[in-house]
């Protein structure tokens, strides 16, 4: 009888990804008792939301990819319906109108496309898997863009980011041709190197840059030189890095970072929990953690190369790369090398709305899995 229970509950988890999620999630836990040692009851919030999330990936890995192709659609035009809701009628804090106020509770909609977008191009993309054409790829462009300018006009530019991002690599893996996408690469580092030759006029106050808010072209001017701002938006990078840069080879050792613990390092227990992290475990603990985000897209990157189908290939291929996403962006912000946007640590900061975002994909990924051993059965 209780070998028959640990089957039920365990048989549909993959192992290796089941490993890798707990020890994602403990190394959090521990990193959060002492960034939020002010604050104690963070500690006890993060293991409710771990509970609520480990339910929602066993769920998750117990629908069939049949079953996530059936309701890609209808997840898309729900989760578009609601960030239009949110544009006409939303929840406005800090400046920000991203949330919906249903009566009941508050929800943040542009979480919901971060799994809605791959599912539904990937479903597009299945459609049209004999023959995909250059009118597809224009379409998913189409399906994709409109999500993308709803949340960022909120503005949410580190959700529109992740979601942009997910669902170009389903494009991608679909066959997009390196002829398409090297010019924009080209036209992208020109760009950049346009910004920072001309650095000090294009950042002048009066200067404006053509479809992006004045605080988000501050923060990529703080990124190019955050002393321009110490005590401002250069404070995050300025702080962050010291905290990284302080912890050495083997770290200043748990409980003890000075720039934690001195209340240095802003969002300490969220967004920038990565530089308690360094501060505390160092370089060999950074390289440690790196091994773990590593061996979670290779087994993500395994399943989606033994998937079945099309779609199963193109939606947990996706997936990986949101979790390769979410990991460089954060550690690249808190080390100093892209702007702030407001990415989390996946599976390690503090948070309940993406937490649950990145148990669901984990949970999609046994599924896939699960199912491919049914098929080869």
């Amino acid at each position: 009888m209780f070998k028959r229970s640990l089957r039920f509950i365990f048989g549909e988890l993959d192992g290796a990804l089941l490993t890798i999620a707990f020890l994602l999630v403990s190394t959090g836990l521990v990193v959060l008792y002492s960034a939020a040692y002010d604050t104690p009851g963070r500690f006890q919030d993060q293991l409710r939301n771990i509970v609520v999330a480990v339910l929602i990936m066993w769920i998750a890995a117990r629908i069939s990819p049949q079953t996530l192709m059936r309701i890609a659609v209808p997840v898309y035009a729900i989760g578009v319906g609601l960030l239009v809701a949110v544009f006409l009628f939303g929840v406005t804090k800090k400046g920000a109108t991203r949330w919906l106020n249903l009566g009941v509770t508050v929800i943040q909609p542009s979480e919901i496309m971060k799994i809605a977008m791959p599912l539904m191009i990937a479903w597009y993309f299945h459609r049209h898997e004999a023959l995909v054409r250059l009118r597809d790829y224009l379409a998913a462009a189409v399906l994709l863009l409109v999500p993308v300018l709803l949340i960022a006009k909120q503005p949410d530019l580190g959700t529109a980011i992740l979601v942009l991002a997910a669902g170009m690599y389903v494009i991608f893996f679909a066959g997009l041709s390196w002829k398409l996408i090297i010019p924009v690469l080209a036209a992208a580092l020109v760009a950049i190197g346009g910004l920072v030759y001309f650095e000090d006029r294009a950042c002048q106050p009066e200067v404006s840059w053509p479809g992006l808010k004045d605080y988000q072209k501050h923060r990529i001017c703080t990124l190019l030189d955050p002393s321009t701002d110490p005590l401002g938006k250069g404070f995050h990078t300025i702080q962050s890095t010291i905290a990284v840069g302080s912890g050495g080879i083997t770290g200043k050792g748990w409980l003890k970072g000075t720039q934690t613990h001195l209340e240095f390092i802003p969002e300490r227990h969220t967004d920038f929990i990565f530089a308690v992290y360094a501060e505390e475990f160092g370089l060999i603990g950074n390289i440690a953690l790196l091994l773990l985000y590593s061996w979670l897209i290779f087994r993500g990157f395994m399943i989606a190369a033994n998937a079945p189908t099309f779609f199963s290939r193109l939606l947990a291929g996706a997936i990986t790369m949101i979790f390769f996403t979410y990991a460089f962006v954060n550690m690249g912000m808190v080390s100093g090398i892209l702007p702030v946007v407001g990415v989390p640590l996946p599976l390690v900061s503090y948070g309940g709305t993406a937490l649950v975002t990145l148990f669901l994909g984990i949970g999609i990924l046994m599924s896939i899995q699960r199912h491919r051993k049914l098929v080869q059965t």
